[in-house]
């Protein structure tokens, strides 16, 4: 009897807590500010992408950003998950991405940096 008290007791608390949280599994949808200041992380686009921290590919849509290293760039800033900045120069960056021109090619060549973006 009381296993039984402490198994429907257990269910409804453990129901009400997110396993996981599923918008960080992947792919975010950001926003480009205009001042650094405005910016969640500030970007800092290389040149080659083992320079990088993360390969960005560009979605063209929303439901398209489902895996790490996949960019939708909303329209306006209460759309996005992350508001970012791009700098002018790679010591001036909390993050370095090389953007893709495959979808495939999207993701992590440093995890160390994930904490960023999530």
């Amino acid at each position: 009897m009381k296993t039984n008290i402490f198994i429907i007791i257990s269910f409804f608390l453990f129901s009400f807590v997110p396993i996981a949280d599923v918008k960080n599994s992947g792919g975010i949808k950001v926003y480009s500010v205009k001042y650094d200041y405005q910016a969640d992380v500030k970007v800092y686009v290389t040149d080659y992408d083992y320079q990088a921290d993360l390969k960005v590919f560009r979605a063209n849509y929303s439901y398209q950003a489902d895996k790490p290293g996949i960019w939708y760039f909303t329209d306006y800033d209460y759309q996005a998950d992350k508001k970012i900045y791009f700098t002018d120069y790679d010591y001036q960056a909390d993050l370095k991405i090389f953007f893709v021109k495959y979808q495939y090619q999207a993701g992590w060549n440093d995890k160390s940096k994930m904490y960023l973006l999530f």
